[in-house]
C-alpha cells in the first residue's frame, strides 16, 4: 500500500515540476515580448499563465498510470510493433482530442461565461494543431519511460536468476568437492586407526577418532555455506592437521602465521583444506625424513593474500610450468573465478626437490 502511494506521489511531483518549468518558460517569454511594459514581477500575471500549465501537467499525472497500464496490455514487443504503434498512435490522438475539447469548453463556460461559445470549434482546432506535437511527445515519452523501466526490471530479474543459478552451482560444486575428498580422507584416517590399534596404541586411536568426529561435525555444520570466515576455515583446518599429525607422527610439522585482521575475512568454504592436503600427501609424505608445511596470510591493499608452502619433493620441471591440476587445485581455481572473476588469482611455484608454494589472492571482505 505504501509503495502504491509513493508511486502516485512521485508521478504527481514529477509532472508538477514539468508544469512549473513550462510556466516559468512561458512567463519569461511573455515578459521578453512585452516591450515597454513594467518589468517588475507581477504575481497575478504569473499565476494567470501558470494555472493552465499546472492543470495540463496534472492531467498528464492522471493519464500516466493509464498509459503505463495500456503499455502492459498492448506492448511494443518484437513481432507486435505495427499493431502496438498503431494502437498507441490512435489512442494518443483520441486523448489529445478529448483534452482539447474539454480544455476549451471549460475556458468558454467558466472564464468567458459564454454559451453557445462563439468561435469555439475554431479555437479547439487551432489549439489542437498548435500544441498537439508537444502533448504527443509527452504521451510517447511516458511510453518510453515505461519501456525503459520494463527493460531495467527484466535485466534485474535475469541478473537475479543468474546469481541464484550461480549460487546453486557453487553449492553443487562444493558438495561435489566434499564427496570427492571425504571418501579418500576417511579411508586413510580409518586405516591409520586400524594401524594404531594393531600397534597397541588405543589412546592414540581414540584421540584420532575424536578428532575425526569433530571434523565431520564441522563439515556438516558448514555443508551448504559457500563462504566462511578465514577463522572458521582455520578451525576446520586445525582438526584436519591434528589428524594428519597423528598419522605422520613426528614427520609432519605445520606452522601457521595468520594475523587477526586476515582471520575476519570471508573466503570460499574449503578453500585451504584441499591445498594443505596436497602439500601433505604429495609433498611431505613421499619425502624421506620430516617435512614442513607453512600456512601464512596477510591483508594488503584491499586484498587477502594466502600462501601454503611445503618443503617436500616438489614438482617436475614440466609439471611446474603447467596450470594447477588435480581435484583440489582445479576446483579451487574454478570456484575463485566464479565468485570473484578477475579479482582473484591462484598461482603455483615449484622446483624439483624444493617443495611447492601455492599463492591465492582474493578481495578482502568481512
Amino acid at each position: 500500500m505504501k509503495s502504491r502511494w509513493l508511486k502516485i506521489a512521485l508521478i504527481t511531483a514529477g509532472w508538477a515540476l514539468v508544469g512549473l518549468v513550462l510556466s516559468l518558460e512561458l512567463y519569461f517569454n511573455e515578459r521578453a515580448m512585452s516591450r515597454g511594459a513594467d518589468s517588475a514581477w507581477k504575481q497575478a500575471d504569473f499565476w494567470e499563465l501558470a494555472t493552465p500549465q499546472f492543470v495540463r501537467a496534472m492531467m498528464w499525472a492522471a493519464l500516466a498510470p493509464l498509459i503505463l497500464k495500456l503499455r502492459e496490455r498492448v506492448p511494443l514487443h518484437r513481432g507486435r510493433w505495427i499493431g502496438g504503434i498503431t494502437f498507441h498512435a490512435l489512442f494518443s490522438f483520441t486523448v489529445m482530442a478529448v483534452y482539447y475539447v474539454g480544455r476549451w469548453l471549460g475556458y468558454y463556460v467558466w472564464i468567458k461565461s459564454a454559451w453557445p461559445p462563439d468561435g469555439f470549434w475554431r479555437e479547439v482546432v487551432a489549439g489542437f494543431y498548435g500544441r498537439n506535437l508537444i502533448d504527443m511527445a509527452y504521451y510517447w515519452g511516458v511510453l518510453a519511460v515505461g519501456f525503459s523501466l520494463d527493460i531495467y526490471h527484466r535485466y534485474r530479474r535475469e541478473e537475479l536468476k543468474s546469481m541464484q543459478l550461480e549460487s546453486r552451482l557453487i553449492r553443487t560444486e562444493l558438495q561435489a568437492l566434499r564427496q570427492q575428498l571425504h571418501p579418500h580422507f576417511l579411508f586413510n584416517t580409518l586405516n591409520t586407526v586400524a594401524v594404531l590399534v594393531r600397534d597397541n596404541k588405543p589412546d592414540a586411536a581414540v584421540t584420532l577418532l575424536a578428532r575425526l568426529g569433530s571434523l565431520l561435525r564441522m563439515s556438516l555444520d558448514q555443508n551448504n555455506t559457500p563462504e566462511v570466515t578465514l577463522q572458521q576455515e582455520m578451525d576446520f583446518l586445525a582438526h584436519y592437521i591434528e589428524i594428519q599429525q597423528l598419522r605422520f607422527s613426528d614427520r609432519l610439522q605445520v606452522n601457521i602465521d595468520v594475523p587477526e585482521n586476515a582471520r575476519r575475512a570471508l573466503i570460499p568454504n574449503l578453500l585451504l583444506q584441499p591445498i594443505v592436503e596436497n602439500a601433505i600427501l604429495h609433498g611431505v609424505a613421499p619425502k624421506a625424513g620430516p617435512g614442513r608445511v607453512d600456512i601464512t596470510g596477510r591483508v594488503e591493499s584491499g586484498a587477502l593474500h594466502l600462501e601454503v608452502r611445503d618443503d617436500g619433493i616438489g614438482l617436475t620441471r614440466e609439471a611446474s610450468h603447467r596450470p594447477p591440476s588435480g581435484i583440489g587445485l582445479t576446483n579451487t581455481r574454478e570456484r575463485l573465478a566464479k565468485l570473484y572473476g578477475s579479482r582473484a588469482r591462484l598461482s603455483l611455484r615449484s622446483k624439483p626437490g624444493c617443495g611447492v608454494t601455492v599463492q591465492i589472492e582474493l578481495p578482502y571482505r568481512i
